[in-house]
């Protein structure tokens, strides 16, 4: 009996140990893809223009590295210090990968727009009730196109993206009203 518990304890360390060893492949096979914004710099503050305390459009960003073979691009904005929990500014997909940038202000030809948490189908700029919140531009390198609904959430997106995603990478900005 105690052979038994041995033999199956090693079998399930072996398997365990295989799945690891498989994440941390599929891990390698991620890239990097790198976001910026001429406007503001990694964990630095967002001018008012892009909040609700000025223009309320979209700030230009740019992303490179993106892994070959990508065929579309996804977006999501988020902030994970809204009082209620994480409030999704941004939910966008469709992103032509080759065009390096968003410029401001606008929607590159070909972008799909889900729900933000304000049931808009468009950005939504910062607008903490209190304090310094922090944004999250989190891009998305994917290997095919989404035919998702404009009702589409970041929920939505998410799951949409799952087994599709080549690389990632984000962009953090701050913002406190004043």
């Amino acid at each position: 009996m105690k052979m038994k518990k041995g033999i199956m304890l090693l079998l399930l360390s072996a398997c365990m140990l295989m799945a690891v060893l498989a994440v941390g492949k599929e891990m390698k096979k991620m890239s990097s893809v790198t976001v910026s914004s001429p406007e503001f710099s990694q964990n630095g503050p967002i001018p008012a223009r892009f909040t609700c305390d000025g223009q309320d459009v979209n700030p230009p960003l740019r992303f490179g590295n993106v892994p070959n073979g990508a065929r579309s691009l996804a977006l999501i904005m988020d902030d994970p210090d809204a009082p209620a929990g994480t409030w999704v500014h941004w939910v966008a997909w469709n992103i032509p990968p080759g065009i390096g940038e968003i410029k401001e202000d606008s929607a590159p030809e070909g972008m799909r727009q889900g729900l933000n948490s304000w049931k808009r189908n468009s950005y939504g700029g910062p607008c903490p009730p209190s304090g310094t919140h922090r944004y999250f531009f989190k891009i998305y390198a994917l290997d095919s196109t989404l035919e998702l609904p404009s009702s589409t959430t970041k929920a939505g997106l998410e799951k949409a993206m799952k087994g599709h995603v080549l690389g990632s990478g984000e962009l953090m900005g701050t913002y406190r009203r004043h």
